[in-house]
């Protein structure tokens, strides 16, 4: 894909090379070639201009992921329209938000968003719905051509508005232009190597920029198959997804990686006899490498490709990836540069390191910020030029909000972000996300948030409560044996069972009741064991347990602000 094409170029190029190859599937469901792909395509746009939509209109898109998406996407973007995707988990008074700061006319909408919005009745949605499985199913249906003409469409143009939040009156719709995004996909395929018929599985929102530029479009223009899943990916649910796509690439959240590594990999090399063996060199090596292909089978045994972004990975988790040699690789970008700044490749990884730049941006450090440009980086943010202005320099360069810092070889390494630095007692920068890194890697952690409260630096922690109740015996393993062991002494009688049972009950209510004070122990230990290894200006001067779940992002990053 050349840097300075139009997305019209990429549909044109892809379904004429690849017509008959498999371009996306739906799980244990229908499975779409590029030639028909191109027929809902051109379908698409014929219906969008039927309803008064032409070039630079915006036309509103909101559904979970499926085949029908991404052909609803380069309908609008190759007819000269701007395409608006929002993400499936905005509420509909969010959505509305949207569609009326964008202006967008119509709102291709899945089946099921159009059911949620119609039990809304004290939200309207300023555009016209159109239900995009049945649009498509007709677009496929009824075109005779894969080929519609339209007006001239430039790599100037703007292609997308992306809304990065979807708060009422707090919406920044980002604007991408197709060379904005054509250009990030052609410099992130030297990463992949992405090859016809190369299978992915999408398990995050094409609305996000992560999923649509480089899960969606990279492979589309090259011929590759992508399957999306048919229900929420639960771990049964993408277990068995992985299982039957057997998936050469993927991308994902570092949440995904670190859960099945922390509940798979990690028990089975801290178990006994193996833990022992561990401290053997060569012994260790055949460990490692036995774990390793145990959890390349986990993801369908053939993945060369892992992508990792949105977020940092756990250090822990990264360390032992490299020891297992797993096919990993890690990028930093956002939604205003289209979205990949700097990345990584199985066989480039750094520890702890996002990677070079991409071909065509240049990187900088500015007093700890890391700013960016390049033909990626956005037009602005729509109707809102202040804002535009405070995040783009005198001299033309993004301002992206994130510290970091290069090495010698000009490999990013990116500290967190610069709105969540807090200020020390005696003026000293302190990183949370550093400090929630430590916190995490404690065996019963799920996840963690460090948090100002007034001069004290305090953890909000959620635990995993399986692997807790190993840890500290607390939980349910004594009431079970004092049940076990009351029945197994009354005997026959039945007078003098439920005694028994009455006196186990009693033991139960007793070890539950004495599990708080357990978690209080437990807490206490992290605490300890973290401020360890934290300078003095760091430490935690408490740990206390989140009971809730945090509140997350589509791409289930802690929504830091709620818990300010």
């Amino acid at each position: 894909m050349a840097q300075d094409t139009t997305l019209r170029d990429v549909v044109r190029v892809s379904v004429s090379q690849f017509a008959d190859r498999p371009a996306f599937s739906v799980l244990h469901g229908t499975t779409l070639t590029y030639r028909q792909i191109g027929m809902g395509i051109a379908g698409l746009q014929r219906q969008l201009s039927d309803t008064g939509v032409s070039a630079g209109d915006r036309v509103a898109l909101l559904s979970e992921n499926q085949p029908a998406w991404p052909a609803a996407y380069l309908a609008t973007t190759a007819a000269g329209a701007v395409v608006v995707p929002i993400l499936p988990e905005f509420s509909p008074a969010e959505v509305a938000g949207i569609v009326e700061h964008a202006g967008a006319s119509v709102i291709l909408l899945s089946e099921r968003q159009a059911r949620r919005i119609a039990e809304h009745t004290d939200v309207s949605v300023p555009a016209r719905m159109i239900v995009l499985e049945e649009a498509f199913a007709a677009a496929v249906e009824e075109a005779d051509s894969t080929e519609v003409e339209f007006g001239p469409v430039t790599p100037d143009d703007t292609a997308a508005i992306i809304y990065t939040s979807g708060t009422t009156g707090h919406s920044k719709g980002v604007m991408l232009s197709h060379r904005n995004v054509t250009s990030n996909a052609a410099a992130a395929d030297a990463f992949a190597g992405l090859l016809p018929g190369d299978r992915m599985l999408s398990v995050l929102p094409l609305a996000h920029t992560y999923e649509c530029t480089l899960g969606m479009l990279i492979p589309f223009s090259h011929g590759s198959h992508v399957t999306y899943l048919d229900r929420p990916a639960s771990p049964t649910v993408l277990a068995k997804a992985l299982a039957e796509v057997r998936p050469q690439l993927m991308l994902s959240v570092p949440l995904l990686i670190e859960k099945l590594v922390r509940s798979r990999i990690v028990p089975q090399l801290n178990a006994g006899v193996v833990r022992i063996l561990r401290r053997i060199p060569g012994v260790a090596t055949l460990i490692y490498r036995a774990a390793g292909r145990k959890l390349r089978a986990a993801f369908g045994g053939e993945i060369r490709f892992f992508g990792i972004g949105a977020a940092p990975l756990a250090p822990d988790v990264e360390r032992l990836l490299m020891r297992l040699r797993f096919p990993y690789a890690i990028g930093y970008g956002l939604t205003e540069t289209s979205p990949l700044l700097a990345g990584t490749s199985p066989s480039t990884n750094k520890r702890r390191s996002t990677g070079v730049a991409v071909d065509g941006v240049d990187l900088r450090i500015v007093d700890g910020e890391i700013q960016a440009r390049g033909p990626n980086i956005m037009q602005g943010y729509y109707r809102d030029p202040e804002q535009t202005a405070e995040v783009m320099t005198a001299d033309g360069w993004f301002r992206t909000g994130d510290l970091g810092e290069f090495d010698s070889r000009r490999r990013l390494y990116v500290k967190g972000r610069l709105k969540t630095v807090i200020l020390g007692s005696n003026g000293e920068n302190i990183y949370p996300e550093a400090i929630e890194a430590l916190i995490n890697q404690s065996g019963a952690v799920a996840e963690s948030l460090v948090v100002q409260r007034g001069n004290r630096l305090v953890a909000r922690v959620r635990l995993d409560y399986d692997r807790l109740s190993k840890q500290v015996r607390a939980f349910g393993g004594a009431a079970r044996g004092a049940v076990d062991d009351a029945v197994g002494r009354a005997g026959a009688a039945a007078g003098a069972a439920r005694d028994a049972m009455g006196r186990a009950g009693a033991a139960a209510g007793s070890a539950v009741s004495g599990a708080a004070g357990r978690v209080g122990e437990y807490l206490e230990e992290v605490r300890k064991d973290v401020n360890s290894r934290l300078s003095s200006f760091s430490r935690l001067a408490d740990i206390v347990e989140q009971t809730e779940p945090f509140e997350k992002t589509p791409t289930f990053k802690i929504k830091r602000y709620k818990y300010q």
